[in-house]
């Protein structure tokens, strides 16, 4: 079924090795900051360094396919593809912003970033569930917002790196892909999905609550100069509703080429200037992280 992931047994049993591999990379233990479980946005965690913490830098944003489910259910990076002109224009921007400065690397960082993860909990099989918040708030599934340790050598090059630069801090962003819970909200049952801060999307009323919703985020991580994670947080871009036939069979509709570009020059209506969409995201992240 092009574009979309089939939620069965069967469809995930060809992945069970990639989405194992995605979920053992780091480990929330001793990563900096505790998970946390949402209802609404914002989506942050961790401390907010205080405006006076002295300068921050940031290392280039970068993709990474397979961040929720198996990789081979995210849209491609390679030259040429959507996802490759959305990172570069991103990371232009980030540049212009002036708000951090890009951290210049004489050699590349070697071992595994964090991991900031955003979206509903999996199982073993990689499939959506209530998890531990269930018991607590029966029928109100909660997104998790948590970040995987880095590698040792990752945490000592980086707070090497960061001290060289006579930073404070470093900014770690990743784009991904995440699945969200959709919501029933007012008096009419409207179905929404929370993307981020002040931003929602709504789909269509015959939409099922049961799917998940697969959504292009940023996620990050500010990381400080002894290379542990303070603060972490998640923006989404746009989000991919599953139509109720294609729910009802178990199926759940995939970002695809179409949707990242489309996000490249898809507007904020609702926001003064009307700034892209990825581009309020990413403002709104930054700050989120950083609190300037």
């Amino acid at each position: 079924m092009p574009g979309f992931r089939r939620h069965s047994t069967f469809a995930l049993a060809a992945c069970s090795f990639a989405v194992a591999s995605c979920a053992s990379t780091g480990s929330t233990l001793n990563s900096g900051v505790a998970d946390r479980f949402f209802e609404h946005a914002p989506y942050y965690a961790g401390i907010r360094p205080p405006l006076d913490a002295g300068r921050i830098v940031h290392v280039p944003i970068r993709y990474q396919r397979g961040g929720s489910q198996s990789a081979m259910f995210d849209p491609e990076s390679s030259e040429g593809k959507p996802i490759a002109a959305l990172l570069a224009e991103m990371n232009a921007y980030l540049d212009s912003l002036g708000i951090t400065a890009l951290l210049t690397l004489s050699s590349p960082l070697t071992g595994t970033p964090p991991d900031v993860h955003f979206g509903c909990e999996a199982d073993i099989d990689g499939e959506c569930t209530n998890g531990p918040a269930a018991p607590f708030d029966p029928g109100q599934p909660k997104l998790r917002l948590a970040v995987g340790r880095a590698s040792g050598d990752w945490t000592s090059g980086a707070a090497q790196r960061i001290q060289e630069s006579e930073a404070a801090y470093a900014l770690v962003l990743t784009l991904e892909v995440g699945q969200y819970w959709m919501r029933q909200q007012g008096i009419l049952g409207k179905k929404v999905v929370e993307l981020g801060t002040q931003h929602t999307a709504g789909f269509a009323w015959l939409t099922s609550l049961e799917t998940p919703v697969s959504v292009l985020q940023i996620t990050g991580a500010l990381v400080n100069a002894e290379g542990r994670v303070t603060r972490i947080g998640a923006e989404g871009l746009i989000g991919r509703r599953t139509g109720l036939l294609a729910s009802a069979v178990g199926a759940q509709a995939l970002i695809s080429d179409q949707e990242v570009e489309e996000v490249r020059t898809r507007v904020r209506e609702d926001l003064p200037g009307k700034p892209l969409v990825w581009r309020a995201a990413l403002r709104t992240l930054v700050s989120g992280l950083t609190g300037r």
